[in-house]
């Protein structure tokens, strides 16, 4: 007679891990599709980029932050000094994002969730404001500024050719917004004092970077940061909530390793 009792094996940790990093794969290929979307959107709106950049500069100049081109002539007449901006903003941006994504995802998968939803809220919201107000960056604007990375970097157009970029979403500034978040979940998860301290400082490095390199005036990482911090409110918020915990349970462990000595 059949065992009317047998009961369904779970699936084993390495295949429900195989599950989630294909699950993390497709969002990340779907929000490249939107971002690429979006690009089609704005890639003709020159005119209206540099009129709203002017816009941002008149701004600035009302909350006396129009210290944009002073910053870029400035240290742009140092050269160590240009090269170590240069570098931030060229290598202290994706490849950072995707090896303490990477980390996260498998050593403290509570706080990638919750950051990765993070990235989603506040890109979303982003995408939003690049099709509707787009804005040139300082670099491609009538004014007094180098564009430190086009004339001494290679490397940050390899990463990401012009042909495969929005040149007119300086507003907001997500290479800041997106690694205040990265950094903010590390402190949350490291052990070390000097780690911490690193994960701390590597946001405002880049806030810094973003506008000395003349690619973002400061307003942009101004609301970067706020749009950013919004969107990680928001993840907590679902991440709390009674339906939000409901699908938080399948996706993510009861539990987190730990990482003894970070």
């Amino acid at each position: 007679m059949p065992d009317t009792h047998l009961h369904t094996q779970p699936a084993p940790p390495s295949a429900v891990m195989s599950r989630r990093a294909r699950t993390e794969v497709t969002v990340v290929i779907a929000s490249l599709l939107a971002y690429f979307g979006v690009r089609a959107l704005t890639e003709g709106n020159h005119d209206d980029a540099v009129r709203n950049a002017e816009r941002v500069m008149r701004a600035q100049e009302h909350l006396y932050l129009h210290w944009d081109m002073e910053l870029n002539r400035t240290v742009v007449e140092h050269s160590a000094a240009i090269t170590l901006f240069n570098w931030i903003y060229t290598w202290g941006h994706w490849p950072v994002i995707i090896l303490c994504g990477v980390f996260l995802f498998l050593r403290f998968p509570r706080t990638y969730y919750r950051t990765r939803n993070a990235f989603l809220v506040s890109g979303g919201i982003g995408l939003v404001i690049f099709a509707t107000f787009p804005v040139a960056p300082p670099r491609l604007m009538d004014i007094d500024v180098v564009d430190s990375v086009t004339r001494w970097s290679n490397s940050y157009r390899f990463l990401q050719p012009v042909s495969l970029t929005n040149q007119y979403a300086a507003m907001p500034s997500l290479h800041f917004g997106w690694n205040l978040l990265i950094g903010i979940a590390m402190v949350q998860v490291l052990r070390t004092w000097p780690l911490r301290a690193v994960a701390v400082a590597f946001p405002f490095a880049m806030a810094a970077a973003v506008v000395i390199t003349a690619n973002h005036f400061i307003i942009d990482a101004i609301i970067g940061g706020l749009l950013a911090t919004l969107g990680l409110a928001v993840a907590i918020w679902l991440e709390r909530s009674p339906r939000g915990r409901a699908v938080y349970r399948r996706l993510v462990p009861v539990r987190s390793p730990p990482a003894p000595g970070l």
